[in-house]
């Protein structure tokens, strides 16, 4: 029991870590790396995916080092590496269809996250962006749309 409160802690505070470290380093003093993700790319990658790798590294030495004994750094490291597979069905396939062009089921939840991922992308500046979670987004965005036509941010 323990085991799985520890990956749950692994998840949600990659969750809130991710917010704050997005609000205030990507569109902060790492803008030059960030900003990739607010542009239009041509390529299947940009320089932003580096997070990606970094956030998954941190998970794998935790992996790693908690193996032995599966002591708590592995259970916080399997919590973590399920918060970046939800980001990338999520971030990278349902919201920006990047990896596989998948059409987005019909969700109020997954509607509500993307319209508060599409407002933070109205803006390509460092400092006029708004809603930086993932999962964990204003309420405002969960109000239902009139027009019950589907957007994707589609800037790749």
């Amino acid at each position: 029991m323990l085991e799985i409160g520890l990956v749950i802690l692994g998840f949600l505070g990659m969750e809130i870590f991710s917010w704050a470290f997005h609000k205030y380093l990507m569109h902060g003093v790492l803008w030059s790396i960030h900003k990739t993700h607010h542009q239009k790319q041509l390529g299947h990658f940009e320089l932003n995916d580096l997070f990606s790798v970094f956030f998954g590294s941190i998970a794998i030495i935790l992996i790693v080092f908690g193996s032995g004994d599966f002591d708590y750094r592995f259970w916080i490291g399997c919590g973590i590496t399920l918060y970046g597979l939800v980001y990338f069905i999520l971030h990278d396939i349902l919201i920006h269809r990047r990896a596989i062009k998948w059409k987005r089921p019909a969700d109020y939840y997954l509607d509500g996250i993307t319209r508060a991922h599409r407002a933070h992308h109205q803006s390509n500046q460092r400092d006029d962006s708004v809603s930086f979670g993932l999962l964990l987004v204003p309420r405002r965005y969960f109000k239902q749309r009139k027009d019950k036509t589907r957007t994707y941010i589609n800037n790749h």
